[in-house]
C-alpha cells in the first residue's frame, strides 16, 4: 500500500491548519439532506481540536462555477457543524476577512472562487498564507485537479486525515483480494464512470450499467460479455423490471459488489424501484459490499440500509480512479512534493 503521511504526525500544537473536506451535501429547501459526511470528518477535525490547532475548513458544494450563488453557500453547513462542535463557526466569504486565530472557522465555497477548479497557482498561494500545514480529508474530492487539491501540497506541509487513510486502506484490500465473482454495478448521470469501468473490465467478473449513463455510446463501447447494460423505461426515469430481475440475479452469486450511482430517479417515488430493489439485493447477497458516491450513500439511507452494508466510500469517481490507477491526483501532489 502507498506509506501516506497521516496528520497525527504532524507537530500540530499552535499550529494553523488547512482541513479539505468534503462537505458537498444535497440540499432541499435551504436543509442538508444527509449530514453523514459531516459527521465523519468529525474523526480529524476534533484531533485537530485537541491538538490546540487553529483550523481554517475548506469545501465546495455544488457546481455554482466560479460565480457566488447564495442557494450554494455553506451556511447550513456551518449551522450544523456549530452544533456539533458546540460552538459557533464562522464562515467567512473573502479570504482576507479571515480570523484564524479562532480554534475554528470556515471559508465560503471554494466553487465561488474562479481560481479553484481552475488550479490557478496565485489562488492556491492565497489560501496558503493562511495556514502551517494543509490536510486533506476529502478523498472523494481527490480525483480532481483542482487548487485546493493539488495546489495548496505545493506550499504547505500535507498530510492526510483518519477517514482518507482508512478509505485508501479498504479499498487497496478489495483490489488485491476480492471474493469472486467480482461484481461491478454503475449507475447516476457521470459519463466518466463508464471510461474507468472500460479500464476494468479485466478485474470485474460483471460489469452492470444502469441509470442515465446507459444512453451514452461510451456504455455500448464497453459491450461485451462481461457487461450487462440495462434498458430505460419509457420516461428514462428508472430501469424496466426485466433489468432488475437481470441484475438481482448476477447480484445473489456475487462474492464482491462495488456499486458507484443509482439505477433512476430514486428521489421520486414512482421511480425509486430500481434504485430500491437493487440496494436490497446488494445488502441481501452475502457479498462484501463497497458503496461509493453521495447519491448512492443517500439512495441507502432513504431505503433505511447504510448500515447493512460493509463499506461506504466517500466517492463514486475517486474510488473507481483509485481502483484504476492505485492513486489519485490529490495522493500524488502531497506525496511528491
Amino acid at each position: 500500500m502507498i506509506n501516506l503521511p497521516h496528520v497525527k504526525d504532524l507537530p500540530l500544537g499552535q499550529k494553523r491548519v488547512l482541513l479539505r473536506t468534503n462537505y458537498d451535501i444535497p440540499l432541499e429547501k435551504g436543509q442538508l439532506v444527509d449530514t453523514s459526511r459531516i459527521d465523519e470528518s468529525l474523526t480529524t477535525l476534533n484531533f485537530l481540536l485537541k491538538k490546540q490547532a487553529q483550523v481554517v475548513i475548506l469545501s465546495h458544494l455544488g457546481r455554482p462555477g466560479g460565480k457566488t450563488k447564495p442557494e450554494l453557500s455553506l451556511k447550513p453547513v456551518a449551522t450544523y457543524l456549530s452544533g456539533l462542535l458546540k460552538r459557533k463557526i464562522i464562515l467567512f466569504s473573502k479570504l482576507e476577512e479571515i480570523d484564524n486565530t479562532q480554534p475554528v472557522v470556515m471559508l465560503e465555497n471554494l466553487r465561488f472562487f474562479k481560481g479553484e477548479e481552475n488550479n490557478d497557482v496565485s489562488f492556491s498561494k492565497r489560501i496558503a498564507t493562511l495556514g502551517d500545514f494543509f490536510i486533506n480529508e476529502a478523498f472523494a474530492c481527490s480525483h480532481r485537479p483542482h487548487a485546493s487539491i493539488i495546489g495548496l501540497p505545493q506550499f504547505l506541509t500535507s498530510a492526510f486525515g483518519f477517514d482518507f487513510i482508512k478509505e485508501v486502506e479498504v479499498l487497496t484490500q478489495v483490489y488485491r483480494q476480492a471474493r469472486r465473482p467480482l461484481v461491478l454495478v454503475l449507475g447516476g448521470v457521470k459519463a466518466d464512470k463508464i471510461h474507468l469501468a472500460h479500464q476494468l473490465v479485466g478485474w470485474a467478473d460483471k460489469i452492470l450499467i444502469g441509470g442515465k449513463i446507459v444512453q451514452g455510446k461510451e456504455a455500448q463501447k464497453i459491450l461485451d460479455h462481461k457487461n450487462v447494460i440495462g434498458t430505460l423505461i419509457r420516461d428514462k426515469n428508472d430501469i424496466t423490471m426485466e433489468t432488475i430481475q437481470e441484475f438481482k440475479k448476477i447480484i445473489a452469486q456475487a462474492g464482491t459488489v462495488i456499486w458507484a450511482g443509482p439505477m433512476g430517479q430514486y428521489e421520486e417515488k414512482k421511480w425509486e424501484q430500481g434504485t430500491r430493489e437493487i440496494a436490497q439485493a446488494v445488502v441481501q447477497s452475502g457479498a462484501f459490499t463497497v458503496i461509493g458516491g453521495g447519491d448512492t450513500e443517500a439512495a441507502l439511507s432513504r431505503f433505511g440500509l447504510t448500515q447493512k452494508v460493509n463499506f461506504i466510500s466517500s466517492g463514486g469517481g475517486a474510488m473507481f480512479e483509485f481502483l484504476v490507477q492505485g492513486t489519485l491526483p490529490g495522493i500524488e501532489a502531497v506525496i511528491k512534493r
